[in-house]
């Protein structure tokens, strides 16, 4: 709907590989793509701005090791088949493979539903009784892993690294139910997205002596805007 109207440019969350073909589509009828949030790398798109997925991984899990003392069985709570989700467990994955003393010891589906992560946070308290830490990718996890930890009575005594900064994850934070977040600077998405629009249809920065017949865009690719680790130290900041 959106190419018909022919616009100077379309931003898409690309969350899911079935939008490759219609980004493709938009592009090669002279609409410029730019992907935030989560990546269409097998399609035409222009750039990709959003939250480098794997270091907010690996942000998280060295949050993670130094709250549990380098030790511990771990479980990782995300919605599988997400590729920005993915991307943060691997980054997990690789974090936390420098202590010996931690396993991973399962990664359980959330499917984004903090209802349904407070069903499988339960499941897990019970399964593994010596669990030191669950590590959350998506928002649902970290809320519904504190309401299995409160019910459990385990407060402090499992560690919680929840995604995003939604006010019932500050309040957790407060509680001290949750430890910490790692929250993306989502609003800087669409801000550098629009930005990288208007120089594609405004400006022409000088590359090469023709970046056209070069086949120089002359547009960052890829644009890192970055995460916060969220605690007890600043969440009062976040709150809305």
């Amino acid at each position: 709907q959106a190419i018909a109207k022919k616009p100077d440019g379309i931003v898409v969350v690309g969350f899911e590989p079935s939008l490759n073909s219609i980004v493709d589509k938009a592009v090669d009828e002279g609409i410029p793509i730019v992907t935030v949030d989560a990546d269409l790398p097998g399609s035409k798109r222009m750039a990709f701005v959003g939250t480098g997925n794997y270091n907010a991984g690996v942000t998280g899990g060295e949050k993670l090791a130094d709250l549990v003392g380098g030790k511990g069985k771990i479980a990782i709570m995300t919605k599988p088949g997400q590729s920005n989700l993915e991307e943060r467990v691997a980054g997990y994955k690789a974090a936390l493979s420098k202590y010996p003393g931690m396993e991973i010891v399962q990664i359980a589906d959330t499917r984004s539903d903090p209802v349904v992560a407070a069903q499988v946070a339960a499941s897990l308290l019970q399964k593994f009784p010596d669990l030191a830490g669950i590590a959350c990718v998506e928002a649902a996890g970290g809320s519904g892993s504190a309401t299995a930890i409160r019910e459990a009575g385990k407060v402090g005594k499992v560690k919680i690294i929840a995604m995003d900064r939604g006010n019932e994850v500050l309040e957790g934070i407060k509680e001290g139910v949750i430890s910490a977040s790692i929250a993306q600077q989502t609003a800087l998405m669409p801000f550098y997205a629009v930005a990288i629009m208007h120089q594609l249809n405004t400006a022409n920065i000088d590359i090469t002596t023709d970046n056209k017949a070069a086949g120089v865009m002359g547009i960052p690719q890829v644009v890192d805007t970055g995460t916060i680790v969220v605690d007890e130290s600043n969440y009062k900041y976040f709150m809305r």
